[in-house]
């Protein structure tokens, strides 16, 4: 059995919907601090928090998990700069109850969602596995702090992990099953499609005078289902007894601000209300992944790399539920 922690939110629910394809035994360990009861779509729910160590205890010694896939972090990169200990409380000291309770179960596989903000500014693009680990924010240092903790725990204890470093994760559900509802919005795509729909006054361009071509960030988006599809071969990697890894998942094209909210006009037919604003604390230029040794060691591949149809498979979904889960 899986052990899905935050299986309730963004990516942890686009992951249980992929499971329940696969036909694999899994449960959501989510506190629905963030996460949303409607996302789980009938995969089951043990309600508990990282930072309960009883919790953790307690869905070990009740269910036969022989595998944890890690989505239950903070993830605002500002509010991270704002309020440090809230990041490191959640995203390092509430990992660190579950490897150990995972230690005293006898549980030795994790897939942990790392991001590519452990990078912080590149100094070369694409960023490969190798780049030098900067982390300009608390919560790129979170992670990072937590993939060397990894590190430790598979010397001491042999237990094998998979990180999987992020770029961008982006869009919904092909089948508008699930989508993404963060509150408050944070993430680039659907707070401009929130902006379309009026339920945001605009959509905020936080810094227009970077090093890129037209002033604002670029990043490389990457597909919700493809990040899902990509755990599924970590799961599948550990099993047949492979090692440690490291991965980072894009697209291996940047998009900047702008394009992205050209984007939205196209496929949505209608002006985006935006406005510029200041630069955000610890916010690189620019983001782009190479993903060469995923597709070599795993074989995996996006399926969905165009971000105009990363843009469509999002507005569908937020078009089909204006007002989120629950509205």
């Amino acid at each position: 059995m899986i052990l899905v922690v935050g299986g309730a939110g963004y990516i942890g629910s686009h992951m249980c919907k992929l499971l329940r394809e696969a036909g694999e035994e899994h449960l959501v360990f989510d506190n629905l601090e963030q996460g949303h009861r409607e996302a789980l779509q009938g995969s089951p729910l043990f309600e508990g928090d990282l930072r309960r160590p009883e919790d953790l205890t307690e869905v070990f010694r009740r269910h036969p998990i022989d595998t944890v896939m890690h989505f239950a972090a903070y993830i605002a990169v500002g509010e991270s700069v704002q309020h440090p200990g809230k990041y490191y409380r959640n995203n390092v000291t509430g990992v660190l109850n579950l490897l150990e309770a995972m230690v005293e179960a006898g549980v030795k596989r994790l897939i942990f969602s790392s991001t590519a903000a452990i990078f912080g500014d590149p100094r070369y693009v694409p960023i490969d596995e190798d780049h030098p680990k900067a982390p300009t924010s608390p919560y790129g240092d979170s992670k990072w702090a937590v993939e060397r903790m990894l590190e430790a725990f598979d010397r001491a204890h042999g237990l094998r992990s998979v990180c999987l470093r992020y770029f961008n994760a982006s869009g919904a559900d092909p089948d508008g099953l699930v989508g993404e509802d963060h509150r408050p919005e944070t993430h680039l795509i659907p707070a401009v499609l929130l902006a379309v729909l009026g339920k945001a006054p605009q959509v905020r361009i936080f810094g227009t005078d970077y090093d890129t071509p037209d002033g604002t960030c670029i990043r490389d988006y990457i597909h919700i289902m493809d990040l899902a599809e990509a755990h599924l071969l970590a799961v599948r990697h550990l099993r047949e007894g492979g090692a440690s890894e490291r991965f980072n998942l894009g697209n291996g094209k940047g998009y900047s601000v702008r394009e992205v909210i050209e984007t939205v006009e196209r496929v949505v037919g209608r002006e985006v209300p935006k406005e510029e604003a200041p630069r955000r604390p610890g916010d690189p230029a620019r983001l782009v992944a190479s993903s060469a040794k995923a597709e070599r060691v795993l074989g995996w591949k996006p399926r969905y790399p165009e971000l105009e149809t990363i843009v469509r498979h999002a507005w569908n979904w937020r078009r089909a539920h204006p007002d989120g889960y629950g509205g």
